[in-house]
């Protein structure tokens, strides 16, 4: 087991960041500040993370994937939103209910273009909350029956999709068919056994198939095998790790984005490098980032 310790990536903190993803076509860093509405651009030099750019979006915001034309797929409060370098914002498929107590959270593209998304509670909601498939013009439920939707990934070859339910502990397991976006019927990979010590967040995979899990709480990213154990873990000087993903040309460097909510007073100044990113450079390899097909 190799135990790494990640650095301070960014002078910028956020209150909750969250969603790293690779856009190799532009060779650059995307991620959102969620409860500040934002999305986030850098890139990635020697010393670390340079923020090169920030958009404000008016309502809290899940995820961003960039979309195969060219514009980013920004999961908005219940909607998908369509972002155009030239400032153009097209409403897409709707995820959350009008007045539904919750919002979209985590989200992830499979490798034929669909856009996966789940939900978490928001304002008193207290679930249950949603997985959803969006497959061009049409949503499909894939779990209704969450505490709080999150990290979602695929084995290297795209036939079995991972998903995480953070307040049950959970790390699903179901069979995926990429052709047709069909799916198996789900099974525990990873349960409370296994999943020890603060609560599993963002989620991705290495070219090995091993799971790379962000605990929120635990300051720290730990790898998992095939069999459920760890592996590997990347210490974080933020208790709150919320995400995770492989970065760079190679696809080698692991970038950790963490946050302030819901510390106090005391636990942020004691963790003043809470709400930023991270980077370490680890011995595995990340997988493609596929872009969004718009429907």
């Amino acid at each position: 087991m190799t135990h790494y310790r990640a650095r301070r990536a960014t002078t910028e903190t956020y209150e909750l960041a969250e969603g790293p993803v690779w856009d190799a076509q532009r060779e650059r860093l995307l991620w959102v500040d969620i409860l500040a509405g934002a999305v986030l651009t850098g890139r990635l030099d020697d010393d670390g993370i340079t923020v090169t750019g920030s958009r404000v979006f008016g309502e809290p915001v899940g995820a961003v994937l960039p979309a195969q034309d060219g514009r980013l797929a920004v999961v908005g409060r219940d909607r998908i939103l369509l972002a155009g370098g030239d400032g153009s914002v097209e409403p897409g498929a709707l995820v959350v209910a009008a007045g539904a107590p919750s919002r979209t959270n985590d989200a992830a593209v499979d490798p034929a273009g669909r856009l996966l998304v789940g939900t978490h509670p928001f304002g008193d909601g207290t679930g249950p909350e949603r997985l959803v498939q969006i497959d061009g013009e049409r949503v499909r439920v894939l779990d209704d029956d969450l505490l709080l939707s999150n990290g979602l990934c695929w084995s290297p070859e795209g036939g079995t999709l991972y998903s995480v339910d953070t307040l049950t502990a959970t790390v699903w397991a179901r069979s995926y068919d990429v052709a047709t976006g069909a799916t198996g019927p789900r099974r525990a990979h990873l349960t409370s056994q296994e999943l020890v010590g603060g609560m599993p967040d963002g989620m991705c995979a290495d070219t090995e198939g091993m799971l790379w899990i962000a605990f929120w709480g635990a300051g720290e990213v730990r790898r998992f095998d095939a069999a459920g154990s760890v592996v590997d873990t990347v210490a974080v000087d933020a208790p709150h790790t919320s995400s995770v993903a492989f970065a760079g040309p190679d696809l080698r460097t692991l970038v950790i984005t963490t946050a302030r909510e819901g510390l106090d007073a005391g636990q942020r100044a004691a963790a003043p490098a809470s709400g930023a990113l991270f980077t370490v450079e680890v011995a595995a390899q990340g997988l493609p980032q596929p872009e969004y097909r718009a429907g």
